[in-house]
């Protein structure tokens, strides 16, 4: 599993002209699935994006974690953090297809929910127009196959 991690003060996603999610100060997360990726993967890397300190604290340091500074996720898929670029032509085989990818990301979002966030989201597949504030600007890549 990948996410790139963005640390936001708003952001939202739309689907032919209606907005589908919408956050305030959080985390936009882009979430791309493997075909060999496992739910466990998909709980872990929830606790780490949701336990990630990159929020200021009162001295002005990155030291908050999402719960301390009362932030909220936006996750959209995005199986394009799977692409091949070995060529000009991106190649998506690397990702997984949706029969498998859907329960992950819906798990992902289940386990975020479970620490209390509130989990704001695209739809799996859609066309979608995200639109974000990046706070800092602070983004952060997580990669389950890398320690």
């Amino acid at each position: 599993m990948r996410a790139v991690v963005t640390r936001v003060s708003q952001a939202s996603v739309v689907i032919d002209g209606q907005t589908v999610g919408e956050i305030g100060k959080g985390f936009l997360v882009l979430l791309g699935i493997a075909p060999e990726d496992t739910e466990a993967q998909a709980e872990k890397l929830a606790d780490k994006v949701c336990g990630l300190r990159v929020f200021s604290d009162e001295a002005g340091k990155m030291n908050l974690n999402l719960e301390a500074a009362g932030g909220e996720l936006l996750v959209v898929s995005q199986f394009t953090l799977y692409a091949d670029t070995s060529s000009r032509r991106p190649g998506f085989t690397g990702a997984a297809k949706p029969d498998k990818a859907i329960p992950l990301y819906e798990d992902f979002m289940a386990h975020c929910r479970e620490r209390g966030f509130v989990v704001e989201h695209g739809e799996f597949g859609a066309d979608m127009k995200v639109d974000s504030l990046n706070d800092g600007p602070v983004t952060i890549l997580f990669d389950t196959d890398r320690p």
